[in-house]
């Protein structure tokens, strides 16, 4: 099963809206087939696998990453095609709680007589999907921020100003994590100040671009922004009191949320759309607004060796707190040196 989430690791920035899934089909210790899913659309990892062991499938055993599919979508059940091949046994590390699977992968492969196992490294499996999970399950994405700030907390100076906080190390660590996921967001005031491309810029390895998403309640995204090139797919989100009188938005998709609440409409928009990981790279008020809201899953936070000074801006903006026992507590999950900087990966709650 190790053997088989490696092999999902391969589709990290390639399978979505899917699943990364990978698939290892043995006799006893002796490898006869493997592989995983590629592309959304494409043929998942059991049929990989299973073509590659040809006969030898039969009365072998198949370890699964995710719970084979029981349904017809842009490929035929996995199910069917494990039944077909005459496996005796599958070992699945984490059930599917899609809807049109939830089970029923499972239910057919023992009606056929198969033996089957399941919960074996599923921990492992679901962090491998974290996204794909949270859109199924609590019906939005996994909402990841990613911050970098100097050793006094501070991202910009007060003009503004923050090119560049972090090294080039730690930029070219940021591409990745924009590469696995399935939408960047970022605020209007965020497209006013840099004028960020908020593409991936990824030259080992193929990817499959995320979306562009801006909050731009007012439409004040002006012409010329690189947002608006039409070079990627873009979602502009504004209320519906915004009114444009001219042409700037016509390569990109504009969508209205409401005023009241708008970051929650925009996760339920986004999860609806197939969004499963959701990158945040903006200001200290849309920043703040999330946590402060609970939507925030993830704190990826990039720290610099460097002090900015009490008047450069914040990390985020939140509401004032009166006693210690209202703080807001995160624990690390993983810590590591970049280049000069250091990254932290954080998740609330305590350690």
């Amino acid at each position: 099963m190790t053997q088989a989430l490696r092999l999902a690791e391969r589709g990290l920035y390639t399978t979505q809206p899917n699943p990364r899934v990978g698939c290892i089909i043995a006799h006893g210790e002796r490898v006869v087939g493997q592989g995983w899913h590629e592309r959304a659309g494409q043929p998942h990892a059991e049929v990989f696998a299973l073509r590659e062991a040809g006969e030898q499938a039969r009365g072998a055993t198949a370890y699964v990453t995710l719970e084979p599919c029981a349904h017809y979508g842009r490929t035929p059940p996995c199910a069917d095609a494990l039944v077909a091949a005459g496996v005796a046994r599958v070992v699945i590390a984490a059930e599917d709680p899609f809807p049109q699977v939830a089970g029923r992968g499972i239910e057919k492969l023992r009606a056929a007589g198969i033996i089957v196992e399941s919960g074996l490294l599923r921990d492992a499996a679901r962090e491998l999907n974290i996204g794909f999970f949270s859109r199924i399950e609590r019906q939005r994405p996994w909402v990841r921020v990613k911050l970098a700030m100097s050793l006094d907390g501070r991202t910009a100076l007060a003009n503004g100003e923050s090119k560049w906080i972090t090294g080039e190390a730690a930029r070219a660590d940021v591409q990745r994590w924009r590469a696995r996921s399935s939408a960047i967001l970022t605020g209007g005031g965020t497209v006013l100040a840099d004028n960020p491309l908020l593409t991936v810029r990824l030259t080992d390895q193929p990817f499959t671009p995320p979306l562009r998403v801006v909050l731009d309640r007012r439409l004040r995204t002006p012409a010329g922004s690189h947002v608006l090139d039409g070079t990627t797919p873009t979602l502009i989100m504004h209320a519906a009191s915004a009114r444009i009188t001219d042409n700037r938005f016509d390569q990109v998709e504009r969508v209205v949320v409401p005023e009241q609440g708008d970051v929650l409409a925009v996760m339920a928009l986004l999860a609806e759309r197939g969004c499963s990981e959701l990158h945040v790279e903006a200001g200290p008020a849309l920043c703040g607004a999330l946590f402060a809201a609970g939507l925030v899953d993830e704190l990826l936070l990039y720290i610099a060796p460097l002090m900015l000074g009490d008047c450069a801006l914040p990390l985020m903006y939140l509401p004032a707190l009166t006693a210690m026992a209202d703080r807001w507590s995160l624990r690390a999950i993983d810590q590591r040196r970049v280049g000069q900087d250091w990254r932290l990966q954080l998740r609330p709650g305590s350690a």
